[in-house]
């Protein structure tokens, strides 16, 4: 592939001129291209931020199939001519709001905020990609970061983002230093950074792994990595030079006692499953196949690495009552974690001898490791009495075979739920060699037939704890809209995911702005559904702000004093608005076809080296006007129009009266007018008398940007702007002006929500778990792109489908859908469920007839606190043998009261059967899990 070189500038002698928007469109994209088929460890790739990114994915058109309008200047002999690009180009690339210390050294040693998130706070470009960025636009700074790769066998690479920060404790001094290292760097490594640092020879140092400032293992030498040393994020370790007459102090904690080495590790297979994204970010932890020898080992890694001797629980003690450590932004596995070791019966079954089961020949498993992990980690969690569990070894393994949950991002419980019953199946699969099954169409045959066909065959190739008691069963159908075909099948699940109805709302705070200058701008805050779209936002705002029949609303984004972005598609979500955001909208007359939008942006005045050039970078206050004027646009028409705008700002009228009275926010002198008065007239300046007089009266100084954004060129009156789309105008605020207006109106936008500017409080909304329930299994068409493809016709069909409950389980999982995707971001739900805790009768959604009682009590929730990125994840459980419950918040656990459980952060429900005498059983309380074996 060929790549343009260099010629992508073109040197006029004065400045360079960029490519055409799409040209560098074109360019990048054959670059990334490049890249993503010469991943290899060591390649380096740039952290950029999303807000200056998402820029330049604008001006270039990036996804969105838009042509740029071809930009000519046409020349005049009397008047000045500058040519304007319809889509404005992001000034340097700047990456100052992910950075913590932004000092002028080497980018590697620049630290990113904690927690960033990619795809909403940076991006991830290939060198190639950053250099050819960095020629055009300059700024920065350089972020490199190094591709590595993830997994034993089956590579997976991701980009390490965050380096992994050790604390080093020198035993001699107890002083302490900070390493920051990749993962993949070995122990050998390791050794030589920290004597060159402390200026020790390699030969007389040892250096412990010292999580919890605890000894848990010495480090050997060696070419083991700190991924698969199982080291964590900002964890200690602890250098020691001994004296060679006290070799005592080696295999010792750090109370003398000597450290506990527990065989719990099976062999490792050859072989690892693949997963995850091809690029990632964050860390994760390991394990390396070179650690185990044998079908056990005496290794480090195993209980002692948790934080305590392992089944030594004080006398008297509770188990079940121990907190998980967060290891780094590791609540939503905790969460999830402590309703699984909370479930009876996968309690009773891993507090047994369960290795016979252990199937390390099933290749869609994990070779019984993560089976052996949660079993180990859960006979700790139970033998502890309340001493803290560190999950060092399962967080390894769960980042080792499933990498879209390594590193310290937050991630979704429910997720992780679904990964580990999955993963935990397939380990404990009785079923060695899965046998061939053709799925059968129904036929018109009975559904009882059918559905038992169905989970005999499914047994056939799937026997294990984790089916016996947590797996249903439901009825499938579907229909062809052309040729009436009915499909019926009956699938399997794990748990049941509930749509919640979009029947919540949400409230948004807009700031509206009149285009011609008739009145003040005005904050107004509208309740609308949190599924709906711009246009929703639209129409309400325009009730609101008593919109004219021909008016129209232009909604954008305002971000660091310009317009970030326009909210122009209506049927964009309105999940793309952020909470923090602040959104205006401006009052503009239906007559704007044809006419230029003109932006105008608020700096304050500085001096130039040059009256005639100035620089357009720089700092920016208030908020931008938008306005719209006929071609051919001059500078008499910018200056009546902001002379236009800025009326309502008057301080004073000339009889002294103030001239902006607060009084609705609206301009006295126009009170009388109606505010829509917005007429063509208000448009076009060219026989606007008094406008004119004011224009003559008041020495603005305005700039419009050329080409790049790079320096701005002063209006004169006479000035002949050519703008195919947008121009952008700089009005610099002199001292002047201050006097004159009152830019106070034009800072300090409210952010779209904000307690301050909510109207009124209002009751939250609750819905019920049936309601919930009601809304899975309603009759729905299939989405445009989840066609159905109908034996009958032979064609791809948009069908209807319906979900009937057939076969409970002991265990049934509820997943609240409170978070929605789409191509913009994440939005969540914080809908209130009422969902019951005891006597949950499922009889009338079941329908079959089992012969059993579907009554259900709650014993075990994982919630969600917050908003995405920033949101805490904890869990309710309730103990086996007693009725009361706890509160899992990590390492803190604590009584709750059963009447404080049901909130609007319940995020996954966990329900087991009621155990009462069934009506085809002969005893009462007889498990599902012994009759799974008897063929029902």
């Amino acid at each position: 592939m060929t790549i343009p070189d260099s010629g992508f500038m073109i040197d006029n002698g004065a400045s360079c001129l960029p490519l055409p928007p799409d040209e560098e469109n074109r360019i990048i994209a054959e670059l990334t291209n490049q890249s993503d088929k010469n991943l290899k460890d060591g390649n380096l790739y740039y952290v950029v931020s999303n807000r200056w990114f998402s820029s330049w994915q604008r001006y270039t058109k990036q996804g969105m199939g838009e042509s740029l309008v071809d930009e000519q200047s046409s020349e005049s002999q009397n008047m000045d001519v500058i040519t304007l690009r319809s889509v404005d180009r992001p000034g340097p690339i700047d990456n100052s709001d992910i950075v913590l210390n932004n000092k002028e050294n080497d980018g590697e040693e620049l630290e990113l905020h904690k927690l960033l998130e990619e795809g909403r706070d940076y991006v991830l470009v290939s060198q190639l990609v950053w250099e050819k960025l960095l020629s055009w636009y300059k700024g920065g700074p350089a972020l490199p970061r190094k591709l590595i790769s993830h997994g034993t066998f089956i590579k997976n690479y991701l980009v390490e983002v965050y380096p992994l920060c050790l604390k080093l404790i020198d035993s001699r001094d107890k002083s302490q230093s900070v390493l920051k290292l990749s993962r993949k760097t070995s122990t050998s490594e390791l050794y030589e950074r920290v004597c060159k640092l402390r200026g020790v020879e390699k030969e007389k140092v040892l250096i412990w792994d010292y999580f919890n400032k605890r000894k848990h293992s010495k480090m050997n030498s060696s070419n083991q990595t700190l991924e698969e040393a199982n080291l964590q994020m900002d964890q200690e370790i602890l250098l020691e030079v001994p004296d060679v007459h006290n070799g005592s102090l080696l295999g010792k904690d750090s109370t003398g006692n000597e450290l506990a080495l527990v065989s719990i590790e099976p062999s490792r297979s050859s072989v690892t499953i693949a997963g995850g994204p091809t690029m990632s970010n964050g860390h994760s932890s390991g394990y390396s196949s070179n650690l185990y020898q044998g079908n056990a080992v005496s290794s480090s890694f195993s209980d002692i690495d948790d934080g305590y001797d392992v089944y030594k629980s004080t006398k008297g003690e509770r188990g079940g009552l121990a907190g998980l450590q967060n290891l780094g932004n590791t609540c939503f596995m905790n969460s999830a974690l402590q309703c699984l070791v909370h479930t009876p019966p996968l309690v009773e079954y891993f507090l047994q001898d369960y290795k016979d089961e252990i199937n390390t020949e099933n290749p869609l498993g994990m070779h019984g490791e993560l089976a052996i992990a949660f079993g180990e980690l859960l006979r700790k969690l139970w033998s502890s009495g309340r001493t803290t569990i560190a999950p060092r070894v399962f967080k390894g393994k769960l980042a080792r075979f499933a990498p879209q949950f390594s590193g310290y991002n937050q991630h979704d419980s429910q997720e992780l739920l679904a990964f580990l019953l999955d993963g935990l199946h397939e380990d404990l699969n009785r079923v060695k060699r899965k046998p061939y099954i053709e799925a059968k169409d129904s036929d018109g045959r009975p559904d009882e037939e059918v559905a038992v066909e169905c989970w005999k065959n499914h047994r056939a190739r799937n026997d294990s704890l984790i089916v016996d008691v947590c797996q249903g069963q439901y009825k499938s159908t579907l229909v062809c809209p052309a040729c009436g075909k009915i499909s019926i099948t009956f699938d399997p699940f794990m748990y049941l995911s509930l749509p919640l109805p979009s029947n919540v709302t949400r409230h948004i705070t807009v700031t509206v702005f009149y285009g011609d200058g008739s009145g003040l701008p005005m904050p107004y805050t509208v309740s609308l559904l949190k599924q709906g779209v711009c246009k929703d936002l639209s129409e309400q705002l325009s009730n609101a702000c008593c919109l004219g029949a021909d008016e129209i609303l232009l909604l954008a984004e305002v971000y660091d004093h310009k317009i970030f972005r326009y909210l122009e598609n209506p049927s964009e979500p309105l999940g793309s608005i952020k909470e923090e955001d602040h959104i205006v909208a401006y009052r503009l007359s239906k007559n704007v076809v044809g006419r230029s939008r003109v932006e105008i942006i608020h700096r304050p005045h500085e001096k130039s080296p040059s009256d005639s050039v100035k620089g357009c970078l720089g700092k920016l206050i208030g908020t931008p006007f938008v306005t719209y004027l006929k071609e051919p646009i001059r500078g008499a028409d910018v200056e009546a129009a902001v002379t236009r705008l800025l009326s309502p700002l008057k301080r004073a009228c000339p009889s002294g009266k103030l001239q902006n009275g607060k009084e609705n926010g609206f301009d006295k002198e126009h009170i009388e007018e109606p505010s829509n008065s917005y007429d063509s007239k208000n448009l076009s300046t060219d026989d606007a008398e008094v406008e004119t007089k004011s224009s003559e009266a008041l020495s603005f100084e305005l700039f419009v940007t050329d080409g790049n954004s790079s320096s701005c060129m002063p209006i004169e009156k006479d000035t002949l702007l050519n703008s195919s789309r947008v121009v952008r105008v700089y009005l610099d605020w002199t001292e002047k002006e201050h006097n004159l207006y009152d830019i106070s109106f034009l800072k300090d936008l409210p952010e779209v929500h904000k307690a301050g500017f909510t109207v009124k409080k209002t009751r939250p909304e609750a819905i019920s778990l049936f309601t919930c329930l009601e809304a899975f299994l309603k009759e729905e068409p299939l989405g445009p792109d989840d066609m159905w493809y109908c034996p009958g016709c032979k064609e791809h069909r948009q069908a209807t489908k319906k979900l009937d409950l057939w076969k409970l389980p002991e265990i049934l999982v509820f997943h609240l859908k409170r978070f929605s995707y789409s191509r913009y971001l994440k939005n969540k739900l914080d809908t209130y469920v009422n969902f019951p805790i005891h006597d949950l009768d499922l009889s009338k959604y079941v329908i079959s007839e089992d012969g059993k009682h579907h009554m259900y009590e709650l014993y075990a929730i994982s919630n969600h606190y917050g908003g995405l990125g920033g949101g805490h994840y904890t869990a309710y459980a309730k103990l086996i043998d007693e009725d009361n419950w706890y509160h899992f918040d990590d390492s803190h656990v604590s009584a709750v009261n059963e009447a404080d459980i049901r909130t609007s952060a319940a995020y996954v429900l966990f329900y087991r059967r009621v155990r009462t005498a069934e009506p085809n059983s002969g005893t009462a309380g007889e498990s599902e899990t012994s009759q799974a074996h008897s063929g029902t």
